[in-house]
């Protein structure tokens, strides 16, 4: 039987996992692949730093150019992560014939039509499930299980770190900077978290799920993004006291643009917003992640599980490397990146959306009415309101209908100009709710 080589790309967390998992079921990977598995070298920037794998004498280099430059290197898993050098280290993979197996969604949600050009122009694979979600398996599902069907909406919590934090807000009564700590003591977060609590490793996922969703190249650039830096305790009780919880949201839905109502675009945005607790979204909690498809045949679907760690994550590489090995051996390919549809994405104040605000008021006559004339000016109706409190605790907690959120961030401004307004004290979206 022929051997297949494999060139690992990193030995850290992830890598390390992956060495691990190749050398311990070398039986059953050749067994499930048809061909012998062989590990043909790791590329690490340092090779005297202690691992949590024992990699073989003579596998470790500092040389990752070399590495995939060799001509017995059938496939290469990349998990060094990051724009450079990894980029160019797939891009010379796959043009010295390896197929290629990654799981770097920031170089994906950046770059990815460039690797699937290179991909395609070598008649090689390019598999990336464990760029979203760790272990869940969602990114195959939505390139080849549900490749029939039409995709409509993806809902998803992709940011085991911001989950965390924001379940310990629900159900501790924690606020945000001591829920973090948490999460740094417990390994959930890194020493510096800006990636994950500013959203920007969630708007790197949510470009590569749109992309497969629609069938339209998204990139991290074009997700509109907030982090949960602001999400107050205060924010937590009054989801809760609506029958809600708050989760950092990836979204990516299908959306009539301004310029044809026949002409559907993307919508693709992370935020922070509140989902009634019999949504299933709502108990996720702890650091997993899920991942919630609506689609017009399947309906709705729902993928849940771990979504980060060395293990999980790991899993979902060699889940890859099966499928790859498998073609490898037959001489064919899987399925490459589809982008047909070339959708337009739509900018984030044509979103339709809907808005919880907490408004300090005046405890006076015509109060009401002038909140409710600023919401009629921008043609936001109202679907609840109630007030809080009385004097100079006053406050009103209002939730809109769905409007687009051009108009809600209007309505917002114009109550700020209000007299009768001392300040608008907390502004989320809302998810899930029905009208």
């Amino acid at each position: 039987m022929k051997r297949l080589n494999v060139a690992v790309l990193g030995c850290g967390v992830v890598g390390s996992q992956v060495v691990r998992l190749l050398l311990e079921h070398a039986g059953d990977l050749e067994a499930r692949v048809g061909a012998p598995i062989s590990l043909a070298g790791v590329a690490v920037r340092r090779t005297e730093v202690s691992r949590d794998v024992e990699v073989p004498a003579g596998l470790l280099t500092t040389d990752a150019a070399a590495l995939v430059a060799r001509e017995d290197v059938d496939l290469v898993v990349e998990v060094i992560g990051g724009i450079e050098p990894a980029r160019s280290l797939i891009l010379a993979a796959l043009e010295n014939g390896a197929s290629v197996v990654t799981a770097n969604k920031a170089l994906l949600a950046e770059d990815g039509p460039t690797l699937f050009e290179a991909a395609a122009k070598a008649d090689r694979d390019l598999y990336f499930e464990a760029a979203v979600a760790g272990a869940i398996p969602i990114l195959r599902p939505l390139r080849e299980s549900l490749a029939g069907d039409r995709v409509t909406r993806v809902l998803g919590i992709v940011n085991g770190t911001t989950n965390f934090i924001l379940d310990r807000m629900d159900t501790s009564g924690a606020g945000f900077e001591e829920a973090l700590e948490e999460a740094q003591e417990l390994g959930y977060a890194e020493a510096d978290p800006t990636a994950d609590i500013e959203g920007f490793d969630a708007a790197a996922k949510a470009a590569i799920l749109a992309s497969l969703a629609f069938h339209s190249r998204v990139t991290a650039a074009d997700v509109h993004r907030e982090g949960i830096a602001d999400v107050t305790a205060a924010d937590i009780a009054s989801a809760s006291q609506m029958g809600s919880v708050v989760k950092l949201l990836a979204i990516a839905e299908l959306a009539a643009t301004t310029s044809s109502a026949e002409t559907a675009g993307v919508s693709v945005r992370v935020h922070p917003a509140m989902i009634p607790r019999s949504h299933p979204l709502a108990s996720v909690r702890e650091a997993f992640n899920a991942v919630y498809v609506e689609s017009d045949a399947a309906g709705q679907l729902m993928f849940y599980g771990p979504g980060a760690g060395g293990a999980p994550t790991a899993s979902a590489v060699l889940g890859d490397l099966v499928t790859v090995a498998r073609n490898r051996l037959g001489d064919t390919r899987g399925a490459g990146e589809s982008a047909y549809a070339d959708r337009v994405v739509l900018p984030m104040g044509e979103t339709m959306t809907r808005y919880h605000l907490a408004v300090d008021v005046d405890d006076r006559a015509g109060v009401l009415a002038e909140i409710a004339t600023a919401f009629a000016e921008e043609d936001v109706s109202i679907q609840t309101l109630r007030q809080e409190g009385r004097g100079a605790d006053a406050q009103l907690v209002v939730v809109s209908h769905e409007a687009t959120d051009a108009q809600l961030s209007r309505t917002v401004e114009r109550l700020r100009g209000l007299s009768c307004v001392r300040e608008v004290s907390s502004v989320m979206r809302v998810e899930g709710m029905a009208d």
